[in-house]
């Protein structure tokens, strides 16, 4: 059977892992000189290939002066290089069909492009030229400026993103992870190009980059392209330096709760939210707070779009959800209803979590063990969701569950489990958060 791969015991320089997982593929992980760590997954059959740089740094560690950089980079790095303009990087992509992208978190950057797999090497050479040596000009900077400040404005006309946001910063409040990961309009307009280039100096340095690949590829190629584009970037890979350690699950959240938030908006719902504080990314519990969810709030055969859209309908939308960090989380419960229906729909909310906690059928429970089990693999069919699987595993987990194994975990989740858990989190201060119309 697959076994998970120990990513926590391969921190030295020259340290190499592999470890065989479902149907053939195989994971392998090397420490370059200079720190930078190489994971991949190569895919017996897969023609497509996806490649992530990875930087373990987002927007909960930006300091003051340094606040906004981390989204400002995520723009500043595909506006050109020493080597390329932001022409040269778009059809570089084009040229071959492939997309490139990145993503920005509260914990992490991510910069990534998809191909066939003949053209990995091409991928690996200009997101590679994109991290190392980003020209961060005067005229983008002011530009991007603009940009995400429309982006912005795009996310605050949005009342579900408004929720989500205002939700997260009254579960965290006062706590760097309860800030938005773009920074507001006031941040972006007082960063400065000198603060972001000192956040891209100080950050974006070889002992910080994970390079994770997968599909159709070969892991000793992968390792020596990431070489030479990082070389020829101008990093210094001769130094005998360590990987950056990941962050310390067990740090103490200093961080408050605010129980009642209300955003008036003239819109013809109300964004009901209802939660409070969740599970850490590493928390053994984790596999029972994913079939909790798929119970309550986890698709068509929830207990909350059950109870509240099929027999009351009350909402088209309602769901429950967990959205863990390396030391902390939220979780939540989120519907959308008519402004007159909002009081009666939270009050359902939080019956429907209280109801949880008294118990569970068996029927229930392998439904959502057979939901996830559908669901993991289902997602897992592409070479991008995979790329993806091997940095987040890396950066936070520090050892990657094969699918058998993931799956495993889920089976032997027990009923008992999900009662204690639901206990766990009824039993927590709450967090209500409304955005749109609130009458008197």
């Amino acid at each position: 059977m697959p076994h998970a791969l120990p990513l926590v015991s391969a921190q030295s320089i020259g340290a190499h892992l592999a470890v065989e997982q479902d149907h053939g593929a195989v994971i392998r992980r090397s420490v370059l000189p200079g720190g930078v760590r190489v994971l991949t997954e190569q895919i017996p059959g897969m023609r497509s290939a996806t490649v992530g740089a990875w930087v373990g740094v987002g927007s909960r560690d930006e300091t003051p002066e340094h606040a906004g950089s981390t989204h400002f980079l995520e723009h500043l790095l595909f506006k050109g290089t020493q080597r390329r303009s932001a022409q040269d990087i778009a059809v570089a992509f084009d040229r071959v069909g492939g997309e490139s992208n990145a993503m920005t978190g509260k914990e992490f950057t991510c910069y990534y492009a998809r191909v066939i797999d003949q053209d990995l090497p091409l991928a690996i050479d200009v997101i590679g030229d994109m991290v190392t040596s980003a020209r961060l000009d005067d005229a983008d900077f002011e530009m991007e400026r603009g940009v995400i400040l429309e982006e912005l404005a795009m996310s605050e006309d949005d009342p579900g993103d408004v929720a989500h946001e205002r939700f997260t910063e009254a579960v965290l409040h006062g706590h760097p992870l309860g800030r938005p990961i773009g920074g507001t309009p006031e941040i972006i307009r007082a960063v400065t190009r000198d603060a972001v280039e000192d956040h891209y100096r100080q950050h974006y340095v070889p002992e910080g980059l994970i390079v994770t690949a997968a599909g159709g590829l070969d892991h000793d190629t992968v390792c020596a392209l990431v070489t030479e584009a990082l070389i020829r970037g101008g990093w210094d890979l001769t130094d005998d330096r360590a990987p950056l350690e990941r962050r310390d699950p067990l740090a103490p959240v200093e961080a408050s709760l605010v129980p009642q938030v209300r955003v008036n908006r003239d819109l013809e719902q109300t964004h009901v939210l209802l939660g409070t504080r969740g599970f850490r990314a590493t928390d053994e519990r984790r596999s029972v707070l994913g079939v909790s969810n798929a119970i309550l709030g986890g698709g068509m055969s929830s207990r909350l779009f059950q109870e509240i859209r099929e027999k009351r309908g009350l909402t088209y939308g309602v769901y429950s959800f967990g959205a863990p960090s390396a030391d902390t989380g939220v979780w939540g419960m989120y519907a959308a209803c008519n402004p007159a229906n909002a009081d009666e729909v939270e009050r359902l909310l939080g019956t429907e979590l209280e109801r949880l906690a008294e118990g569970i059928t068996a029927e229930e429970l392998e439904r959502a063990q057979g939901q996830i089990a559908g669901t993991t693999v289902l997602r897992l069919e592409d070479s991008y969701s995979r790329m993806s699987r091997l940095g987040k595993a890396e950066l936070v987990q520090g050892e990657l569950w094969s699918i058998g194994e993931s799956l495993d975990r889920v089976r032997a989740v027990t009923a008992d489990d999900v009662v204690a858990l639901a206990a766990d989190l009824a039993s927590r201060e709450r967090v209500s958060v409304r955005v749109g119309q609130l009458g008197e």
